[in-house]
């Protein structure tokens, strides 16, 4: 059926068969991705229900790697399944768990299962993404199952960071969900998904209680289903525009709704654009203004040619795709037609044709033509008296003239090309005969045309035909015919001479118009690349004013608000100034969202022409030009390019304002966050041990006449000991205040860390009172350069903290070893451990795990206070959870003095 559905006319598309023909390569593996809208929808219970049913049909299937979590559903499908053990690799004292991908490899099945496509790989892997090891397994030859969650697309970190206000730091390129040959949804309702975490099918239950509070909202869930429906459907839209592409099948097909719109010179083309985005807007489809450039572009005003350019930009900040194409069709309806064809499109927006009847007897009706031709494909006429409010403003500015000066150098050389023709049919008569001589002068005109155009082409064909008429008709040396055959040759000579001069300059205006285009759009894409690697918005104004000035030939200076007022930015050359006339110029542009200064329509007396640099959001800048020619300094080719290179910059200065302004949202929530925390910390922390000691003192005063020695001391002991927390808490708020401020400066020495380790045991003792500690250090401890004082600090630290959240009774060790030319020092307890998704927040300010009500409260500052100090002294601090049993682990690594020096002499 799709074949009969092929156009004989069209040629499959070239980027569409290479992709095809990747697909189809037998050497590559085939990637099957199924998503999800959120964690616990069923991705992998799925993909290992697949699985077995294509083990069943005789495939070659392993596991490599898949995550279970638990779940005793899904470990019953991995029953039967070959599983490929898992490569142990040893970090920072534990060992981690990742797919052996030689294995793999070297075993060679037909399709591998790869659970969670965007996970991070330890280390010392080969590839630091497991997306890289799925790549290489497909360039192996083997298929490749795999699953991921729909914020984990790297196009959509931003939106679902928005909506659930969780950056998720794993992601894959979009590169390689577009790359997948098969995509399958597996979809769940909030409701259902809910469910499934409330009877702890998705998480173990603590960490379901925090999710459903979090991340697991209706409101979100629901955002994300859209989403990934979303994404899905425009992956499938692609492959199937692809293969209709690949086939060269004639659309379109009614499997999403494309729309086009046909722009042209007719002052309505701006509200035809606009009605066209609210008709796609409607649709929940995309939409393309599409302009074909036909014979008839080149004969249009330059007022004609600003409104198709503005159109153009107009339709391109509606969110739409502009697009211009050469007519390469006898009408323009079988151009637009082709297009919309292969694109899949099947809504024609057009307008009503307001042309005489006798234009569209000698031209045709484009109206006409998309109506009787278009096939499957809906055209809409809207009527003209629908688009005429709201039209594209005229331009304030006026150009140069770019009318051609007659060049007499052209003609003569058209005459003497001529002559040289003459003198070699002079020739072919001699030896040939008269027959062949109109070919000669024939070929002479289509060179003058090809090289200097239709005028002097047309001077040539005169010349050719008086010349053949006088040395070769008889009777000769003269301009009298005699023979009625001569007079019809010489008339159809004469006419074919003057039609091949005409076609010929024609094709010369276009190629050189073809390669003025392809030079702008060389120059324009270079630009947009400078733009898109600046990433500060001093690398951005400077590109901008050095490309305006090189494509322009003028001087450039770029002006940007600045505390209510407009102020100079950079500018090309840079020592340009401007007085106060150009100044009051520039602030009007500004401030009237106009042109202003020499050549326009507001205070033309100005040196500088200033123009203002638009977003959707309005204004952002004003760009200056000024040039040392008398008159307009622009014609209307480079007015328009102005305008692109202009919309070019202004969107890159507004995307380093809104990076700018994310960075300030994120440092003011965060300042935010952590005045909350700070205040919620005093308001605890400090209020705590105050009522404390103030109730123990009251007791004291109030009742001690009637209180026994042990009663009192108990009393004291809580004062003492609740003094002593007030303190801690008082002291790290100033440590932290000096870290901030870098105003510790560390008095660093070499000192044996075992010394140190025996202080900070002495100074916990009452910390440790109600748990057992363990210690082992190497006796081959080397010494290392740190501040004793800021050490030991650290190490207590980790000690309070390995108390508060292991349980009374069980142990705390430390151990210390020299290894890779570092000391190593580990606190571990046997507490519940941090959780997976908590381990990188371990050390920020104020940041406090989850605990239960009967351990006691810190201030969340202990541990970046340890890592502040630890960096410090030139060494690194890391968190993880014990392999061997439950409980965390915090590694202290300390490089032994000399090693860097020593490195860096080898």
């Amino acid at each position: 059926m799709a074949d009969q559905r092929r156009d004989p006319d069209q040629r499959p598309s070239p980027e569409a068969l290479l992709e095809a023909f990747r697909r189809e390569e037998p050497r590559a593996g085939r990637l099957k991705i199924f998503v999800g809208a959120a964690p616990g929808v069923g991705k992998t219970y799925e993909m290992l229900q697949q699985a077995r049913a294509r083990k069943r049909d005789g495939y070659d299937i392993i596991v490599g790697v898949v995550e279970t979590h638990g779940r005793k559903e899904t470990e019953a499908l991995l029953e039967g399944l070959e599983v490929v053990p898992r490569r142990k690799i040893q970090y920072k004292g534990q060992w981690l768990e990742e797919m052996d991908l030689d294995a793999i490899i070297a075993r060679h099945p037909q399709i591998v299962l790869v659970d969670e496509l965007a996970h991070t790989n330890a280390p010392e892997s080969r590839h630091p993404k497991r997306y890289l090891d799925v790549e290489e397994l497909l360039s192996h030859g083997i298929s490749v199952y795999s699953t991921i969650n729909i914020q984990h697309i790297e196009s959509l970190n931003d939106v679902v960071a928005q909506i659930t206000h969780v950056r998720v730091r794993e992601t894959i390129p979009d590169s390689i969900f577009d790359r997948a040959d098969d995509v399958e949804l597996v979809d769940l309702t909030p409701d259902d998904l809910i469910q499934r975490l409330k009877e702890g099918k998705v998480y173990v239950p603590k960490q379901a209680e925090r999710a459903l509070e979090h991340f697991f909202l209706p409101t979100n869930l629901t955002a994300l289903r859209e989403l990934a429906l979303r994404r899905t459907a425009e992956r499938v839209d692609e492959q199937l525009l692809s293969q209709m592409q690949a086939r060269a099948i004639e659309g379109p097909w009614a499997a999403g709704d494309r729309v086009l719109v046909c722009v042209s010179e007719d002052p309505r083309a701006a509200g035809l654009v606009r009605y066209t985005k609210r008709f796609a807007d409607r649709l929940h489809g995309p939409w393309t203004a599409l302009y074909i450039e036909g014979p008839r572009s080149l004969q249009f005003s330059e007022r004609e040619r600003d409104r198709i350019s503005d159109t153009l930009r107009l339709a391109a900040t509606l969110d739409g795709d502009a697009v211009t194409i050469p007519g390469v069709g006898r009408r323009i309806a079988d151009d637009v037609l082709a297009y919309a064809r292969s694109n899949n499109i099947n809504h024609i927006v057009i307008g009503k044709s307001t042309r005489s009847r006798w234009f569209e007897m000698l031209h045709g009706s484009i109206v006409h033509d998309l109506v009787r031709r278009s096939g499957n494909i809906t055209v809409h006429v809207i009527a003209g008296e629908e688009l005429v409010a709201d039209p594209i403003p005229q331009k304030t500015v006026r150009t140069a003239e770019t009318s051609q000066s007659l060049d007499p150098r052209s003609y003569l050389a058209s005459l003497l090309i001529v002559a040289i023709a003459l003198g070699a049919s002079e020739v072919i008569k001699q030896r040939f005969g008269i027959e062949n001589v109109d070919l000669v002068f024939m070929t002479a005109v289509v060179a003058v045309a090809v090289r200097w155009g239709l005028g002097p082409s047309l001077v040539a064909s005169i010349a050719a035909s008086l010349c053949y008429n006088f040395f070769f008709l008889p009777p000769i040396y003269t301009f009298t015919i005699t023979d009625p055959t001569n007079i019809t040759a010489f008339i159809f000579f004469a006419v074919m001479a003057v039609l091949v001069s005409n076609v010929a300059g024609r094709v010369r205006t276009q190629a050189v118009a073809a390669l003025s285009r392809a030079r702008t759009t060389e120059a324009l894409y270079s630009f947009s690349s400078k733009l898109a690697g600046a990433g500060v918005l001093d690398d951005v104004l400077w590109a901008t004013a050095y490309q305006i000035a090189l494509m322009l030939k003028v001087r450039v200076v770029l002006l940007l608000p600045e505390n209510g007022a407009i102020a100079v930015k950079a500018g090309y050359p840079p020592e340009d100034m401007l007085d106060d006339a150009d100044v009051a110029a520039a602030k009007w542009a500004w401030q009237n969202n106009r042109s202003a200064g020499r050549g326009s329509d507001t205070l033309p007396g100005a040196k500088w022409l200033f123009l203002p640099m638009r977003t959707g959001r309005g204004a952002i800048g004003v760009v200056g030009i000024d040039s040392d020619k008398p008159g307009p300094m622009l014609t209307p080719d480079e007015r328009r390019l102005l305008d692109a290179l202009m919309d070019q910059a202004a969107l890159a200065i507004e995307r380093v304002y809104l990076v700018e302004d994310m960075d300030r949202v994120k440092r003011t929530v965060e300042t935010e966050r952590l005045r909350s925390a700070l205040l919620t910390s005093i308001s605890h922390d400090l209020k705590t041990p105050l009522a404390a000691v103030l109730g123990a003192a009251s007791a004291m005063r109030d009742v001690g006449v009637r209180l026994n020695d042990e009663q009192k001391r108990d009393l004291l002991t809580t004062i003492v000991d609740e003094s002593e927390r007030l303190n801690r808490f008082i002291a790290n708020l100033l440590d932290m205040t000096k870290l901030e401020s870098g105003a510790i400066t560390p008095n660093v020495a070499l000192h044996d860390p075992g010394e140190i380790v025996g202080s900070a045991l002495r100074r916990a003792a009452g910390i440790l009172a109600q748990h057992k500690v363990e210690i082992e250090i190497a006796k081959d401890l080397p010494m290392v350069e740190l501040d004793p004082v800021l050490f030991e600090q650290v190490l207590f630290n980790l000690l309070d903290n390995a108390a508060k959240y292991a349980p009374a009774g069980t142990t705390i060790s430390m151990h210390a070893w020299s290894e890779n030319n570092s000391v190593r020092l580990q606190v571990l307890d046997e507490g519940e451990g941090v959780p997976a998704g908590e381990l990188e927040h371990i050390f920020d300010k104020f940041y406090r795990v989850h605990k239960a009500d009967t351990v006691r409260a810190g201030t969340g500052l202990g541990l970046a206070i340890s890592r502040g100090f630890v960096e410090v002294m030139g060494g690194t601090i890391t968190a993880a959870n014990r392999a061997d049993r439950r409980g965390a682990v915090f590694t202290i690594v300390l490089p032994v003095p000399g090693t860097s020096r020593i490195g860096a002499a080898a």
